[in-house]
């Protein structure tokens, strides 16, 4: 077993296989260096489970449609490479996958538009393996308030609780990445079971709209969920937030492990060790931190964490003790 075996919240692979190779699954078993993710740089990066992301922007004319093309694209990636990827849906299936030698594979479903408001939607995704479900991407859904949409609702509608109680009776993890800071606080109101931040970092170390306030990560040590960190600069980095938004011109500044590693720390300080995670967010950001800059470069993070004095019980914890704690917590429900 690799020392810091990697169990990654958010990767958009599947994204960027529609994009850029007309949805094809051939050559990931091959270094691309066009992509952030292949077989041989998970290998390399100790990556022994990943959720699959099955994103559609919201501006996607027939959002469930293209999801359940993502959701057969991502099916299809994990079936043309049976030696090294394994579909999975409880961490049990998880943790045998893992002893046969392969990265277990879940698929996330990224952004509520995904299920056109329509609740036989989302049943029929979880059926189809999906185990997470992001309640928002960059806008408002009908019934809840996006981290960077007009923010309409104040949080989390009537019908909002209707999809988070629905999602909690079928065992799909509610994902509040990409919430307002109103939307996560109004689900842990009522949140029954863990909650997932797949991919966001702490606004007290960068207050950018898509980090998750401190008030909300003191709640997540009484839900049992996790908050798992992102790599993206304009997330972790307040001055290439500013360069961005002032235009990228000049030189970009250098975002480095440190300043992940940075958002990491303060997690555990302020929600604890038991409720960290990473979720890289690799193949859904054009630029990444240099020392970050592909998924065989996970080790790197946990050198850095080490050097700070990070146990290895705590370094498996983050890598993906956590996260499987949070889907084990949700199993018995899943598909019901």
């Amino acid at each position: 077993m690799h020392p810091f075996p990697v169990i990654d919240g958010h990767n958009d692979l599947p994204w960027e296989r529609r994009t850029t190779h007309g949805s094809g699954v051939e050559g990931i078993d091959s270094e691309q260096d066009s992509l952030h993710t292949d077989l041989p740089k998970l290998r390399a990066g100790g990556v022994v489970g990943q959720f699959w992301s099955v994103f559609v922007p919201c501006d996607q004319p027939d959002p469930v449609r293209a999801t359940l093309q993502q959701i057969d694209l991502a099916h299809r990636i994990i079936e043309r490479y049976p030696d090294d990827l394994a579909f999975v849906r409880t961490a049990a299936e998880v943790r045998a996958a893992i002893a046969s030698g392969r990265i277990a594979s879940l698929l996330g479903a990224e952004g509520g538009h995904a299920i056109g408001d329509d609740l036989a939607v989302l049943r029929t995704f979880a059926r189809l393996g999906v185990r997470y479900m992001t309640l928002t991407h960059n806008e408002d859904t009908p019934w809840a308030d996006s981290a960077t949409g007009e923010r309409a609702h104040g949080g989390l509608t009537d019908r909002g609780r209707e999809v988070v109680a629905e999602m909690e009776r079928i065992g799909m993890l509610v994902d509040l990445s990409h919430t307002a800071p109103t939307t996560m606080r109004d689900v842990l109101d009522v949140a029954t079971a863990p909650v997932l931040f797949s991919h966001s970092s702490a606004s007290a170390v960068h207050d950018h709209p898509r980090n998750v306030p401190d008030d909300v990560l003191r709640r997540l040590a009484g839900n049992g969920g996790v908050v798992m960190t992102t790599f993206v600069p304009k997330f972790v980095s307040r001055a290439y937030a500013e360069w961005e938004a002032a235009g990228s011109t000049g030189t970009a500044p250098l975002v480095t492990v440190a300043d992940v590693a940075d958002h990491v720390e303060h997690a555990r300080e302020v929600a604890g060790v038991e409720h960290v995670g990473i979720g890289g967010d690799y193949d859904g950001t054009p630029v990444l931190p240099p020392d970050l800059r592909d998924v065989s470069r996970y080790p790197v993070l946990a050198a850095e964490l080490e050097r700070r004095g990070w146990s290895a019980a705590d370094l498996r914890a983050l890598a993906g003790g956590n996260v499987l704690r949070v889907l084990e917590a949700t199993d018995g429900a899943f598909t019901r």
